[in-house]
């Protein structure tokens, strides 16, 4: 969408905004795999350089943004997601720590657009450190802090600021006392994984290759290396230390993404080769003091096949978290100095709870348990034959933020359903203390709001757990406006959580329900591989059951539902509305994948085939036409209302997945009901966006929803 300006020019817009554009003209363009002939007539949207195509887009973008602006009860709505946004003293996003236990975080105020850069110190004192509005003031773009990691003396930090939501960062290397900038930022350090060495003065990260004129977009993820950087000195003298054709002893694939780890305390380094977003990891060591030299003795800890999908380090032992027992997980144990998987030692055996995360700290490993769709923070200290539950004073999420191998504990954040998060410390003793980063808001822990966990029978009879919140009392009579969120993919699973922005829908007499579909592993692998390129249907068929049990027990009605879903979340609402039209008022794909028989041909499809498959194998080529929305629009069919939110800078998800959907649907709905392409010109994926920005969007599809499933507030007379 345009740059963001004021109520009183966005609401005067409105005014001239109404007339549908003209439909985009359909071509002919058709591919044959594996003797299967797919049309594709909208192809010519994807050449966004194109002046006719962004001719159209703006003018679809405009038409949308009209149309919303001039919705009754839009401008009270908006306002109204303001003041709940607005009405915390602060958000916090991402906390570090170094190894005297001083505290750098991200921080947006409700004065602030964006998150910034601080670090509090043992004594309470903070610091600012990184404003992203240094940078806007210059460019005249927003820009956001994607990562940052202090070195292990706090004495330096490295962190990547991006523009305009694009994710595609520069690092920069600051003096954390004077606020100086150390030599010249580096490029290409889209999400590096900083490690410092113990020197304080250099780092190893990861650098995506350098893009020559002519290289195709698929190549952006290709042929990534570890380098080893030297503070101050330009980035054409790092040295490569892991990568493809580095080192013999390390098997690294183009596609392959490599990260290196300096683990304090011990005398081993890690190097975790990935295969895009695949969860299975391979592990290799070396010590440390070899980085960088040609003859590094890598040893292998474990490959892909090992079924392992997370690590941390003590000393001179790893301990790997993994589903060779269990679908639901455990956790065991080898040495750096000689791996052995065939006799490691299971540390945490498997249980009726999902093991989904741990980290290593000085009295020992803190480990998030997912119990049902509860999670509980678990710590077995060293040397302990058990793990421990740690008592926490919110039931609902629990997610490790940060701990230190040199330091006691764990930052940890807890959150509900109907509380936000807030952040707390705990201690050797399990003392659990709020760390007061953020105080809880005037919104963000309201009375007189339940949430109802219930499993539904899908389509097989598997049994997918549904969240549904919503205002105490609530009368089951069909007429609630009903939101049915889901993702269901990479593994993802919903836990408990809560914006003070949802009460906008829920005091509205809004339902807020959220499905935990095939996709997500909110039981373990199985449940996410019940969900994952073949067998990528139960994804949708069991949001189609969470839908029809909203409906048969009466919170709502198919002329009262809408569905929301972004991302990969695009294929799941993509193809829960092709299937059954009939079903649903209103659909908000956000940022969707939605055209995945084309997925691969751009820079991100390259990292995602492992989740979603590839047009190369005839099998995966299959699933990939079963979940790709596009082509799934028939002709003459009467679909629900829909808006397409995207921002026009995504570099995960091309904008283009969404401006073709929205012809194919124009060109084929005999609704009658509204198809909104809704662009953000200064935005991306949604990393990076500015609190206006989130504000905005939010406002947008509640406002959507509230239209298109008959809230009298909306309603054009």
């Amino acid at each position: 969408m345009r740059a963001l300006v004021a109520f009183a020019a966005v609401l005067a817009l409105g005014a001239h905004a109404q007339t549908a554009p003209a439909p985009f003209p359909p071509g002919n363009t058709q591919d044959t795999f594996f003797g299967t002939v797919v049309g594709d007539p909208y192809r010519a949207l994807e050449d966004i350089g194109n002046p006719d195509v962004v001719a159209w887009a703006k003018s679809q973008g405009d038409y949308a943004r009209g149309t919303l602006d001039s919705l009754p009860g839009y401008a009270v709505l908006r306002k109204r997601v303001v003041e709940l946004d607005e009405s915390a003293p602060a958000v916090v996003f991402t906390v570090r720590l170094d190894a005297k236990g001083n505290l750098y975080f991200t921080r947006r105020t409700a004065q602030d657009n964006t998150y910034k850069l601080y670090r509090r110190d043992a004594s309470g004192a903070e610091t600012l450190l990184v404003d992203p509005d240094d940078w806007q003031k210059d460019s005249g773009k927003p820009h956001a802090i994607n990562y940052f990691t202090p070195s292990q003396d706090g004495t330096l930090i490295a962190y990547g600021i991006s523009p305009a939501g694009s994710e595609d960062a520069s690092m920069y290397v600051m003096d954390v006392a004077t606020r100086k900038h150390i030599g010249e930022p580096i490029d290409r350090a889209r999400f590096p994984q900083v490690s410092w060495r113990p020197d304080g003065r250099s780092f190893v990260y990861m650098r995506l290759q350098e893009r020559k004129p002519g290289m195709p977009a698929t190549e952006k993820y290709q042929n990534s290396r570890v380098w080893l950087h030297e503070v101050g000195r330009p980035a054409s003298a790092d040295v490569a230390v892991a990568g493809m054709d580095v080192s013999p002893r390390m098997a690294v694939r183009r596609a392959d993404l490599p990260f290196l780890a300096i683990i304090p305390g011990s005398r081993y380094a890690v190097a975790a080769v990935e295969n895009g977003v695949q969860r299975e990891v391979a592990l290799y060591t070396a010590p440390v003091a070899s980085l960088g030299k040609p003859d590094a003795p890598w040893t292998r800890i474990c490959d892909f096949a090992d079924k392992v999908i997370r690590w941390a380090v003590h000393g001179e032992d790893i301990y790997l978290l993994t589903y060779r027992d269990s679908p639901r997980f455990s956790i065991i144990r080898t040495r750096l100095g000689a791996p052995d998987l065939s006799q490691a030692t299971t540390v945490v055996p498997a249980s009726d709870r999902v093991l989904t995360n741990f980290a290593a700290a000085k009295d020992g490993l803190y480990i998030e348990a997912r119990d049902g769709n509860v999670k509980r923070l678990m710590r077995r200290t060293w040397g302990a034959p058990a793990a421990q539950a740690v008592a926490v004073p919110v039931e609902g999420g629990v997610d490790i933020m940060a701990t230190r191998q040199e330091l006691d504990g764990a930052i940890v954040a807890l959150a509900g359903w109907t509380r936000a998060r807030q952040i707390y410390a705990v201690g050797r003793v399990g003392k659990v203390t709020n760390t007061g980063l953020q105080p809880l808001g005037a919104f963000d822990a309201p009375e007189g709001y339940v949430t109802t966990e219930v499993k539904v029978k899908s389509h097989d009879g598997a049994l997918v757990p549904l969240s549904i919140t919503h205002r105490a009392g609530v009368k089951l009579d069909g007429s609630n406006p009903t939101l049915l969120y889901g993702y269901g993919a990479y593994g993802i699973t919903e836990e408990p959580r809560y914006n003070a922005t949802r009460l906008a829908w829920l005091e509205r007499g809004g339902v807020y329900a959220v499905a935990n579909v095939r996709g997500s592993s909110v039981y373990g692998y199985d449940w996410y591989k019940a969900g994952y390129k073949a067998t990528k249907p139960n994804t949708w068929k069991d949001f189609i059951a969470c839908a029809e049990y909203l409906i048969e027990q009466k919170y709502t009605t198919s002329a009262r539902l809408g569905i929301l879903g972004g991302s990969a979340g695009g294929i799941l609402v993509g193809r829960a509305m092709t299937e059954r039209p009939d079903l649903f008022a209103a659909v908000v794909p956000a940022v969707g994948a939605l055209d995945m028989v084309r997925m691969e041909t751009t820079a991100n499809g390259i990292p995602n085939i492992p989740e979603f498959g590839t047009v190369t194998r005839e099998e995966e080529f299959r699933a990939l036409l079963a979940m790709s929305s596009y082509h799934h629009v028939k002709e003459g069919v009467a679909y629900p209302a829909v808006m397409l939110l995207h921002g026009v800078n995504d570099t995960r998800v091309d904008y283009w997945h969404s401006s073709k959907m929205a012809a194919r649907l124009l060109a084929a709905t005999t609704s009658g009901k509204p198809v909104l392409l809704n662009l953000d010109y200064d935005a991306g994926h949604g990393v990076g966006s500015t609190k206006v920005q989130r504000q905005r969007e939010t406002a947008d599809y509640y406002a959507f929803l509230l239209w298109q499933t008959g809230h009298p507030d909306f309603q054009r007379h």
